[in-house]
């Protein structure tokens, strides 16, 4: 399939994109269209209109836990809308880069990774809180995605199973390890001294 020609001109309507195209950053930087999309290897998949209350819930406990562990520190806490740009080659042009998303929460560490428009390589870990239109994609594309670019530490957040898994990369590999309930209290081997109460992450939900 050959790459999608771009056009100098804003997009301002999604239906007028091509389903089956390829796209670069470049492209996407041209959309001006309410809908928040991300691009993986070029492919363009729609996000979720807007996330539900117990998706933000869960979202806005892991995150303000993360900030406060890292005041005074050098990484950085982000939540969604923000771009993470995967180029295949550290110079790459945006015309050279076919993938960015947009992860519910990333840290970064290293901060010649971070410019104006966000994060362009891998971030040391990503949360994804699954909802029905998009855990099949933070499962399986974005997983390989994440694991193939090195993002060290992987979160996923089931809220309906009030369950959070932890992913390690191992040799460039990710090992579970394991899946931690209300009762459980998490850390993380990136964050080095990171204590979550998950009972604290699913309080509203057994409320």
């Amino acid at each position: 399939m050959s790459a999608y020609e771009p056009k100098e001109i804003l997009i301002d309507d999604i239906s007028l994109l091509e389903p089956e195209a390829t796209y670069s950053y470049a492209d996407y930087l041209k959309w001006t269209f309410e809908e928040r999309v991300e691009l993986i290897k070029g492919k363009l998949f729609r996000m979720s209109p807007a996330p539900r209350r117990t998706h933000q819930e869960i979202g806005t406990v892991i995150g303000n836990e993360i900030y406060n562990y890292l005041k005074g520190r050098p990484c950085k806490v982000y939540h969604a809308p923000f771009d993470v740009r995967f180029p295949g080659n550290t110079g790459d042009s945006d015309d050279q880069t076919f993938t960015v998303v947009q992860p519910d929460i990333c840290v970064v560490c290293d901060s010649a990774k971070l410019d104006e428009a966000g994060c362009k390589g891998a971030p040391d870990l990503v949360v994804e809180i699954l909802s029905p239109a998009t855990a099949s994609r933070d499962l399986n594309e974005k997983f390989h995605l994440y694991e193939e670019h090195g993002v060290k530490e992987y979160w996923v957040v089931y809220p309906g199973e009030n369950v959070l898994e932890i992913y390690d990369l191992v040799e460039g590999r990710y090992v579970s390890r394991g899946k931690f309930v209300r009762e459980n209290a998490v850390g993380s081997n990136v964050l080095k001294g990171l204590k979550i109460e998950l009972s604290d992450v699913f309080e509203e939900i057994n409320g």
